[in-house]
């Protein structure tokens, strides 16, 4: 039986506080173990990216030598000097969501840690090609030791779509990189269009955008048009996507977009900007046509030109919706994403 430690944040296993990373730690860990594995999860406090650093290097000591470590980057990248004492007597793989040298989530010791964490490791996952593709340049990194396990989704039932399309979704954490107030600016360009729209996503990462977000929509006079609903999980996220006629992805960073994949999944189209790992999620159907939109970032006018086609144009919503219905069958599941992270570890 090949036996893998597997270190994560703090409450990752708390369906209460969604994210695209804790989603996806959660679901190799059961991945790993139901393909056989030995899975040893082993959590530390945060927050991160300045978290428990004691309590990592008490975790880490404490791993046999020649075992497999599979760290969450969120942990590893400002941890070299908890981490580099042991590359020699462990096989660490850095699982790397999202590089805190992109991300500019970092102090000024951050990217020099990162680097040398990453430079350390015996192989570095990553989520998309795009970002394989910078963290080969960036970080200069043998290519052989860099894998791209992509996410996966749940198949999910498609719910009869609505000829007037008005229903908008989007869904994420409310933060400034998500772009929620450019979905807000956008929308209130087409206040004399028939719409609603969903913000969906947990309300406390930064509360100061979320209040600047509130105050945006009510000062453009969207109260009754634009709902925060806060994190939404499991059976309800699921209804919401099936009421959903579009997802709006409106974010000015993302490595992947979990999200896209799972409206993909229900049949719904996705307008989203043309931005990191968001394109590569979105994909194309088999006959080669787009499930969606790709916008500029940060346009503001832009997305509202696109949006104004979805609402106002019955064709041109019924071809991105055939698109996605397409696009559907061809996206991968779990099973693909643990069956080259196993590899990757391997």
């Amino acid at each position: 039986m090949r036996q893998v430690y597997v270190i994560a944040p703090d409450r990752f296993d708390d369906p209460d506080r969604p994210s695209g990373g804790n989603v996806y730690d959660r679901r190799i860990c059961a991945g790993l173990a139901e393909a056989g594995w030995d899975v040893h999860v082993v959590t530390v406090a945060g927050p991160w990216p300045a978290g428990d650093c004691v309590e990592l290097a008490r975790i880490i000591a404490a791993i046999p030598d020649g075992e497999t470590v599979l760290i969450d980057g969120l942990i590893a990248s400002p941890s070299a000097a908890q981490l580099l004492p042991h590359a020699e007597r462990l096989r660490l793989t850095v699982l790397l969501h999202m590089p805190l040298a992109l991300a500019g989530q970092h102090t000024a010791a951050m990217p020099r840690s990162e680097r040398a964490v990453l430079d350390a490791a015996a192989g570095v996952v990553v989520t998309s090609q795009w970002t394989r593709r910078q963290v080969l340049t960036r970080f200069a990194i043998p290519p052989d030791r860099v894998r791209v396990a992509r996410p996966g989704v749940d198949r999910a039932d498609v719910a009869p779509g609505r000829a007037a399309g008005r229903h908008l979704l989007c869904v994420g954490t409310l933060a400034r990189h998500k772009g929620q107030d450019l979905l807000v600016e956008a929308l209130a360009q087409l206040a004399d269009t028939d719409w609603t729209c969903l913000l969906v996503g947990p309300l406390d990462r930064e509360p100061a955008f979320v209040d600047q977000l509130r105050g945006r929509v009510a000062r453009l006079g969207l109260g009754d048009r634009v709902r925060l609903t806060g994190a939404l999980t499991g059976s309800t996220l699921d209804r919401a996507y099936a009421k959903a006629d579009l997802l709006v992805v409106p974010s000015r960073f993302d490595t992947y977009g979990m999200v896209v994949a799972e409206a993909l999944a229900h049949g719904r189209p996705v307008v989203a900007t043309d931005v990191g790992g968001l394109p590569e999620a979105l994909g194309l159907a088999p006959d080669g046509s787009r499930p969606g939109e790709l916008v500029p970032p940060d346009d503001v006018s832009a997305l509202a030109s696109t949006l104004a086609c979805w609402l106002r144009d019955e064709r041109y919503r019924n071809r991105l919706g055939q698109a996605a219905l397409q696009r559907r069958s061809t996206l991968p599941g779990w099973d693909r994403t643990v069956h080259d992270l196993a590899e990757a570890l391997r």
